[in-house]
C-alpha cells in the first residue's frame, strides 16, 4: 500500500481536529453549541448542507445500488432532488422561526405531547443513519490498513474520532469542518471520474460491457420499486432535522435560501458523479473480492484504478465525507437530548457550562449506541432505507403541515407521529408476514407507514378542534422583507 493513503488520511484527520479546536473558544453559550450562534453564512451553509445530506448512505448504500441496477439508482437520489425544490421557500421560514430542534417546531405549533414523540423518532432514525456511517468509514480503514485494522475494529476507530469530534464545539465545529470536507470531495471526485471513463476503455465501452437496462430511465426496477427508493429520500430531506438546525443556524433568512440554490446544485453534482463511478467501477471490477461486498466500489476503485495520488485523495475524500455525516447524524439527535428532554423537563434553569456538560456527555452515550446498531447491520441499504422511513413516515408529513396546513392540530400531528413509527419499527416482525399476504408484507414499509400517518394526521385533525389562531400565526405569517444595511 502507497504510504501515500496513510499521509492523506492523517492529514484530513488532523485537519478535522485542528478545524473543531480552533471553534472551541467561540462555544460559550446553549445557542453558540446548538445552532453556532446563528452566524453561519451562505457559504459555509452551503458546504456544510452538503457534506451532512451525502455520506454512507450515497457513497455506500447508493453505491453498492449502482453497482446492480446502472444510473437507475439515481431513483434514491432523485428523491432528495425533489425535495430541495420545496425546501428553496421552506428554509426562509425556518429561519424566521429560528429555535434550535424539529421538538421545538412540534411543540410550539402542536403541543408538549408532539415534541415527546418527535424526540423518539429522531433518535430511531438518526443513531441508525450514524450507524452506518461508522460502518463504511470502518470499511475503509479495513481497506487501506487490510492487515493492522479490521472492519470491526475499524468501526471503533471511527466511532472515537466521530465523538471527539462532534463533541469539541458542536455546530460551529460541524459546520466549518464541512466546508474543508465538501471542497475535498466535489473536487476529487469530480477529478476522478474522466480517469475511470478512460481506464474503462471510453464510454462507449462502458455501454457495450454492461446491461442496457444500467442506462434507462426505470432500468430493471419497476416504477413501485423506484418510488419505494425515491419516496423516503424525498421525504427525509424535507422533514431532515439536521438540515434545519443549518437553517436555524444562519445569520438571515436571505443566507438560508441562498444557500439551498448551493445546496441544489452540489447535491446533483456529487451524486450523479458517485453513482457513474460506481458504474463505471463495476465494469473494471465486475468479480473479486468486491463483488462480494459492493459497497465498496468506490473506494476499492480508489485503491486499485486510479494513480496512486488521485486514489489516496479520492479515499481520503470518502472517509471525511462518511465521517462529515456521522458528526452531523450524531450531534442532531444529542442537541434534543438536551433541548428537548434535558433543558425543557429535567434541569430548565441550568447554566450554560452544565449545558455544554452534558450535550458532550450526550454525544458518547449516542455515538455507543450507533455503534452497538452498527455491530448488528448486515446491510448498508436496508438500514439506510429504515432510517429514511422512519423519519419520513413520522415527522415529515406534521414538519410540512405546521408550514402549509392552518387545519392540522396537536391531535393529528400525535397520531401520525405514533402511527408512522409504530408501522415502520414493526413492519418486519413476523406478525406482519404472518396476516398479510406476502405481496404486501414483503414490500418496504414507507407507503404502509406514510398511509397510516397521512390518514391519521387528516382524520384526527379533522374531528377535533383546530388549532389556536397563535400557533397559527407562527408560521404562517408573512415573512418580514430584509432591510439593507446601505
Amino acid at each position: 500500500m502507497s504510504p501515500l493513503y496513510t499521509i492523506i488520511l492523517g492529514v484530513i484527520v488532523l485537519s478535522l481536529l485542528v478545524v473543531s479546536l480552533s471553534r472551541l473558544g467561540r462555544v460559550k453559550t446553549k445557542a453558540d453549541y446548538l445552532v453556532a450562534g446563528r452566524t453561519l453564512p451562505a457559504f459555509v451553509l452551503i458546504f456544510t448542507l452538503l457534506s451532512s445530506w451525502i455520506g454512507s448512505g450515497s457513497l455506500l448504500g447508493g453505491a453498492e445500488n449502482a453497482y446492480h441496477h446502472g444510473f437507475a439508482a439515481l431513483w434514491q437520489a432523485g428523491g432528495g432532488w425533489a425535495g430541495l425544490l420545496l425546501i428553496y421557500f421552506i428554509a426562509p421560514r425556518a429561519r424566521k422561526f429560528a429555535q434550535f430542534t424539529i421538538p421545538d417546531l412540534l411543540e410550539a405549533r402542536y403541543s408538549q405531547t408532539a415534541r415527546v414523540l418527535g424526540v423518539i423518532a429522531v433518535l430511531f432514525a438518526y443513531t441508525a443513519i450514524t450507524s452506518y456511517q461508522l460502518i463504511g468509514g470502518g470499511d475503509i480503514l479495513h481497506l487501506v490498513f487490510p492487515t493492522v485494522i479490521s472492519a470491526v475494529l475499524g468501526r471503533y476507530i471511527v466511532t472515537a474520532f466521530v465523538i471527539v469530534f462532534t463533541a469539541i464545539a458542536g455546530m460551529s465545529s460541524v459546520a466549518y469542518m464541512d466546508v474543508v470536507i465538501g471542497l475535498l470531495a466535489t473536487i476529487t471526485m469530480s477529478a476522478a471520474l474522466p480517469f475511470l471513463i478512460h481506464s474503462a476503455g471510453g464510454w462507449t465501452a462502458i455501454t457495450h460491457a454492461l446491461p442496457a437496462t444500467h442506462f434507462e430511465v426505470l432500468g430493471d426496477f419497476t416504477f413501485i420499486r423506484a418510488m419505494e427508493l425515491m419516496i423516503p429520500t424525498m421525504l427525509l430531506m424535507l422533514g431532515n432535522q439536521a438540515m434545519y438546525q443549518k437553517f436555524f443556524s444562519a445569520k438571515s433568512e436571505r443566507d438560508a435560501r441562498v444557500a439551498v440554490v448551493g445546496w441544489i446544485i452540489g447535491t446533483i453534482l456529487l451524486e450523479t458523479v458517485i453513482v457513474a463511478l460506481a458504474v463505471v467501477g463495476s465494469v473494471l471490477f465486475p468479480h473479486g473480492e468486491v463483488a462480494q461486498r459492493p459497497r465498496e466500489i468506490i473506494a476499492w476503485t480508489a485503491l486499485h484504478g486510479l494513480p496512486a495520488w488521485l486514489g489516496a485523495l479520492l479515499m481520503g475524500a470518502v472517509f471525511a465525507k462518511i465521517m462529515s455525516t456521522a458528526n452531523n447524524f450524531l450531534f442532531s439527535p444529542a442537541t434534543n437530548l438536551i433541548n428537548d428532554v434535558f433543558v425543557r423537563y429535567i434541569a430548565p434553569e441550568a447554566s450554560n457550562k452544565r449545558v455544554l456538560i452534558v450535550s458532550r456527555l450526550m454525544v458518547v452515550l449516542l455515538g455507543i449506541w450507533s455503534l452497538y446498531q452498527a455491530m448488528h447491520t448486515q446491510s448498508v441499504l436496508a438500514q439506510t432505507l429504515y432510517a429514511y422511513t422512519v423519519y419520513s413516515a413520522a415527522l415529515t408529513p406534521v414538519i410540512l403541515a405546521a408550514f402549509y396546513s392552518k387545519r392540522a392540530n396537536a391531535a393529528g400531528a400525535v397520531t401520525a407521529i405514533a402511527l408512522g413509527t409504530f408501522v415502520t419499527v414493526f413492519w418486519d416482525t413476523s406478525f406482519i408476514h404472518h396476516h398479510l399476504p406476502a405481496a404486501v408484507a414483503n414490500r418496504d414499509a414507507i407507503f404502509p407507514a406514510l398511509i397510516a400517518a397521512l390518514l391519521g394526521l387528516v382524520v384526527a385533525s379533522a374531528v377535533t378542534a383546530p388549532p389556536s389562531p397563535e400557533q397559527i400565526a407562527l408560521f404562517h405569517a408573512t415573512p418580514t422583507p430584509e432591510i439593507s444595511a446601505s
